[in-house]
């Protein structure tokens, strides 16, 4: 029998927050590099990596198990461009990346931490969308989805009152009617089979 993951992970735990980052080793420009924050078994990133086989695909997760089995399946399918690393990502993002390096990012189907006490595990902040604008490059994007309506909305708000760092490219306070890639993670999939609305917002760095 496998190894039981737990579905959600406190970020907050002590042994998280005592961590202290590295840079991570990256292949040199002008290689585009995209990256997946919370990346779960990167189902998303496997049907991208073959689509962009120039970029190089890596997957942020804090859970270690999920982080080998992503990497051990990479390698099964020869899928060179694409890898997991384990990773802190609200605070640890920062120390990972060289500013203006990263071509797009994509943060689908965060854990929405529904309870009032708990909304402050959740990932996207104001201070994490300051990192993200600092870490792409001009022009680079970010792709939000979720099927939950309220994660959504707050996430829209955070990005939207940081009208200096982002455009919205369905407009102000608008939301995405498409999937703009062609590539879906085990999360996006299960919403569609159920008849689930999925919000999106795609932004570009300004």
């Amino acid at each position: 029998m496998g190894k039981r993951i737990r579905h959600h992970v406190n970020p907050l735990r002590s042994e998280f927050l005592k961590r202290h980052a590295e840079p991570l080793a990256l292949p040199p420009p002008p290689t585009p590099i995209d990256v997946e924050l919370g990346c779960a078994d990167a189902r998303f990133l496997f049907e991208l990596a073959p689509q962009f086989p120039e970029r190089h695909h890596l997957g942020l997760e804090i859970r270690e198990p999920l982080v080998d089995e992503v990497n051990e399946k990479a390698r099964a399918l020869g899928l060179g461009n694409l890898e997991a690393r384990f990773a802190h990502i609200n605070i640890e993002l920062d120390a990972l990346f060289p500013d203006e390096r990263l071509a797009r990012v994509f943060i689908n189907f965060p854990d929405p931490w529904f309870k009032r006490r708990h909304k402050k595990r959740r990932l996207v902040t104001p201070e994490l969308i300051e990192v993200i604008h600092d870490k792409l490059a001009p022009d680079g994007e970010l792709l939000f989805q979720s099927d939950v309506w309220d994660l959504a909305l707050d996430a829209l708000a955070v990005i939207e009152n940081a009208p200096t760092l982002f455009r919205n490219v369905a407009g102000p306070w608008s939301f995405l009617r498409e999937n703009p890639y062609r590539a879906k993670s085990l999360r996006e999939v299960r919403c569609e089979e159920r008849g689930m609305r999925i919000w999106r917002m795609l932004y570009r760095r300004l």
